[in-house]
């Protein structure tokens, strides 16, 4: 114990969120304390192991040996600390809570109204500020403790964001009914013959579509690149205009009668999209935060309603 008696056991906890975060202002963030109160942390744990902990290479912190060393078995004594004191048992209904979400307006109108239903009767003390961000953003967000959940389709993961895929989705194709032939749909060469329109929050995205294009050599010709789902279908009728969009993002066509819907040429092999929502490592064990990622999982059956 004497060990323990030369070490303020706060100084643990911050060091556990330096090693993990490899970032003062990450670790500030998961600590909710300030910057310099984080810096001062780092420089008296410094003194105490005779060790840097972590050093600047090529811009980024590293953990030296002795802070690698460290991780495991701090990571470990924590956790026993933790079940050790205990925590009182997490209460959805007298919590209260404010959950920051990314998502597309597309998720927006397929999640919302049935999440806001369900927290409202089950969990009426949570609030949420709801933002729209591109793929890459809405992870360096995650990163950086600015989201506590993202919805969306993330191939490409940091090895510190966890993802759990909420359904399977596919694509199909709407046009101007006067403009697709009779058997409604179009060959390849009819649909890239067409100006399309592109759903992305950045008009040079890459996304599945495109890719799928760019492994058979082929490019289609964006007429319109535009961020709003909603908005994207009310370009189609009397155009030649062609929208190739996830299959949930279309709802009912009784307000679009003059529109077809189609499955896109099948030599183009559109992949299923694996429709997720995401978050930091950090985050695991956050009872609120599970609860929410349950609920979300349940408000994404929308056949089920």
């Amino acid at each position: 114990m004497d060990e323990l008696r030369r070490i303020d056991l706060n100084l643990l906890l911050a060091l556990h969120a330096l090693l993990t975060e490899k970032h003062v202002t990450r670790a500030a963030l998961r600590l909710h304390k300030s910057q310099p109160a984080v810096s001062h942390s780092l420089a008296q744990l410094r003194a105490h192991f005779n060790d840097p902990l972590l050093m600047r290479k090529q811009g980024k912190l590293e953990l030296t040996a002795q802070g690698n060393a460290l991780l495991q078995p701090l990571s470990e004594a924590l956790g026993s600390l933790n079940t050790l004191l205990g925590t009182p048992q997490f209460d959805p209904l007298h919590a209260q809570r404010r959950f920051r979400l990314s998502l597309s307006d597309y998720a927006a109108r397929l999640v919302l109204p049935h999440l806001m239903q369900y927290v409202r009767k089950h969990a009426p003390g949570f609030d949420f500020a709801i933002s729209q961000a591109s793929r890459d953003a809405m992870l360096v967000q995650l990163a950086d403790g600015e989201l506590d959940l993202a919805l969306g389709i993330f191939p490409d993961l940091p090895k510190d964001i966890r993802v759990e895929t909420l359904f399977e989705e596919d694509f199909v194709c709407l046009a101007d009914k006067a403009t697709v032939p009779g058997k409604g749909a179009l060959s390849l060469e009819e649909w890239l013959s067409r100006p399309h329109v592109m759903l992305a929050l950045r008009p040079d995205a890459n996304d599945e579509i495109e890719r799928a294009l760019a492994a058979k050599g082929l490019k289609r010709r964006i007429a319109v690149a535009l961020p709003h789902w909603s908005a994207a279908v009310e370009l189609l009728p009397g155009t030649d205009l062609v929208l190739t969009i996830a299959r949930r993002a279309v709802g009912p066509l009784r307000s679009f009668r003059e529109l077809r819907q189609f499955a896109p040429p099948r030599q183009l092999q559109l992949p299923k999209m694996a429709y997720q929502q995401a978050w930091h490592i950090r985050k695991d064990s956050d009872p609120a935060l599970n609860w929410m990622r349950d609920v979300v999982m349940n408000c994404c059956r929308p056949e089920e309603k």
